[in-house]
């Protein structure tokens, strides 16, 4: 036996009572026949036409076998269904449902693009399309709230952080960063939520050198933003939450003139602590008495040197206690201008913003946002921009879960548990038919989702 038999044809001899056989020779199967889903929500969305308009394709057209739009799709639909490296496109090439995706005949379509055609392209994106894809990608999923609401919406949540993305080679604009501990990017990540919705939306995904400061870039990513959502939501309230990192008399004083709420933490110091010390002395008696963590709110008005006033600061007198070690003050301070009372704007307000770290995790742990492997910095955005847009995908689908015990599920688990199915997929000339699994104990969630995008029973 070859190495190709032997990669195609394994045999268990005393595994089970009679030898099992197994063979990879299914040249009509696709392990991501639920991958279809991901179709229909981009009908809904529109992502794939919006983000190919923003490039300019300058091969020769006479040597052109695969069109923009056709690598955008091929890029952002692999990587949703977890390929994220452009490698896995020689086994891809030929699978059916990817064929599918891209408005190909599943079996006599021709091959999608090579590894080596998908990293020509990714180097081949400058910074002016890049902008324009990040444009176009917020104008997207903005438009995408404005159709579902109705134009209507009470309060709109903007959250920015940023995140460590770890390199290992040799790419451009790598830097040390003492903060994280090692050589890195620093992307940073928006997003938006709706009144009282769980769910934080993608809106913004930017990847910076890994020794800037945590507000660069954010300037021009909020105005524009904050344009965007008042125009598609006219006298909708916005708040924007941030860590400490954007506690400088620059973003305060963007968010003031700009006539903004906001919630942003800030780093303690002795005239900070000094004002929280009364709250700190009556958490500090409780926790005696008590012998739990004991935590209390107050407030003051606060101006550090170069701020051009004085603003509420919130504070949180904390005194924690953890089995088996000695009590610790951990005083907390947030600078707003919500008038609301202490507890309220931090705990229901200031502490929501923590579930962005999910979202984060996600986009790491489960669309692998960090494989920015590319040496140009423009091609590892490109990347980034990618990996954005297919989260995009998977937000949509989980748009589609409401009220489903997977509504609030990690995209890993949407696509182990929806696109992740066998598929047989057979032609006639009147139809393309998917044959999947009988006993795929999801199945009707996953009809749910399908009728929500447009299927229809037959």
């Amino acid at each position: 036996m070859n190495d190709q038999s032997l990669t195609q044809c394994l045999l268990f001899a005393d595994l089970f009572d009679k030898p099992v056989l197994a063979r990879f020779d299914e040249q009509h199967g696709s392990s991501d026949g639920g991958a279809i889903l991901l179709k229909a929500a981009d009908r809904q969305l529109g992502l794939m036409g919006r983000l190919a308009c923003c490039l300019r394709d300058d091969r020769q057209p006479g040597k052109v076998e695969h069109e923009i739009a056709e690598l955008v799709a091929q890029r952002v639909y692999g990587i949703a269904c977890g390929y994220e490296d452009a490698n896995d496109a020689a086994r891809l090439g030929d699978d059916p449902v990817h064929k599918m995706l891209l408005g190909r005949d599943p079996i006599e379509g021709k091959t999608l693009a090579s590894q080596p055609t998908l990293s020509r392209f990714e180097n081949a994106v400058g910074p002016r399309q890049l902008f324009r894809m990040a444009e176009a990608l917020g104008d997207v999923v903005i438009g995408r709230h404005r159709r579902r609401l109705h134009g209507k919406a009470l309060r709109i949540k903007i959250d920015f952080d940023p995140t460590d993305d770890p390199t290992h080679g040799q790419q451009q604009l790598s830097f040390f960063n003492g903060h994280y501990d090692t050589w890195c990017y620093l992307p940073l990540m928006g997003f938006i939520s709706f009144d009282k919705e769980p769910e934080q939306y993608l809106v913004a995904s930017v990847l910076r050198p890994g020794n800037v400061h945590g507000t660069a870039g954010f300037f021009g990513v909020l105005r524009r933003l904050v344009e965007r959502l008042m125009e598609a939501f006219p006298g909708a309230d916005i708040l924007v939450r941030l860590d400490a990192d954007y506690a400088t008399p620059e973003v305060l004083e963007l968010l003031d003139d700009a006539g903004l709420h906001y919630v942003v933490a800030m780093g303690k110091n002795s005239v900070l602590k000094r004002h929280a010390e009364p709250l700190m002395k009556l958490a500090r008696k409780l926790s005696r008495t008590s012998g739990q963590t004991e935590r209390l709110y107050g407030d003051c008005h606060y101006a550090a040197r170069k701020w051009n006033r004085k603003r509420r600061v919130i504070i949180k007198a904390e005194v924690t206690r953890l089995e088996g070690r000695e009590p610790k003050d951990n005083p907390r301070f947030v600078v707003t201008n919500l008038t609301a009372a202490p507890r309220r704007v931090y705990e229901m307000v200031y502490c929501e913003r923590g579930d962005v770290e999910n979202r984060i995790k996600e986009l790491h742990l489960g669309m692998q946002i960090d494989r920015t492997s590319c040496s140009r910095f423009m091609a590892n955005q490109f990347r980034v921009m990618m990996t954005a847009a297919a989260y995009i995908l998977m937000q949509e689908l989980r748009l589609r879960l409401a009220r489903t015990s997977c509504a609030r599920a990690q995209v890993s688990t949407l696509r182990e548990r929806f696109i992740k199915l066998g598929a047989h997929v057979v032609v006639s000339v009147r139809r393309i038919v998917l044959h999947l699994p009988a006993s795929f104990p999801f199945l009707d969630i996953w009809n749910r989702a399908a009728l929500s995008m447009g299927a229809r029973a037959g």
